[in-house]
């Protein structure tokens, strides 16, 4: 006796829907429940022009030069105690500001941290390119 094959049975079809479902719900659940962070970035406009006069607020001057060196009001310093330089001279003088006076080719990471350090101590802080800085190509 001849015994027949059958052809097509051994091959079993797995169903995707079911799975293609599941995954497009976790989609949409992981979307609805996103939180987006949006990252504050550096104001680097300069403030409107004002008629009134300018306030007898004095200022320090923090300066970045090409070399990545840090002055405090023209005295060298560290770049991680700039915010004790100034807080000894804030110390004589309460009501005032920084002004930091950033070359073209100084690290960006440090003029930022300069900028975090008094942000976070409440500072008043601006910033400014450093004269003779023009857009050199």
């Amino acid at each position: 006796m001849r015994r027949r094959k059958q052809r097509g049975s051994d091959q079993a079809d797995v169903n995707m829907t079911p799975m293609l479902d599941i995954v497009f719900i976790l989609l949409i659940f992981f979307i609805v429940t996103a939180t987006f962070l949006q990252e504050e970035g550096v104001d680097m406009r300069p403030p409107p022009p004002s008629d009134e006069p300018a306030a007898d607020n004095p200022v320090i001057l923090v300066q970045l030069d090409d070399e990545n060196r840090v002055f405090v009001n023209q005295e060298s310093t560290s770049e991680f105690r700039v915010l004790a330089a100034v807080s000894r001279l804030r110390a004589e003088q309460p009501q005032s500001a920084v002004l930091i006076e950033v070359a073209n080719d100084a690290r960006h990471g440090t003029m930022v941290r300069i900028w975090d350090e008094m942000r976070a101590n409440n500072i008043p802080v601006s910033i400014s390119r450093a004269a003779g800085s023009g857009s050199g190509n």
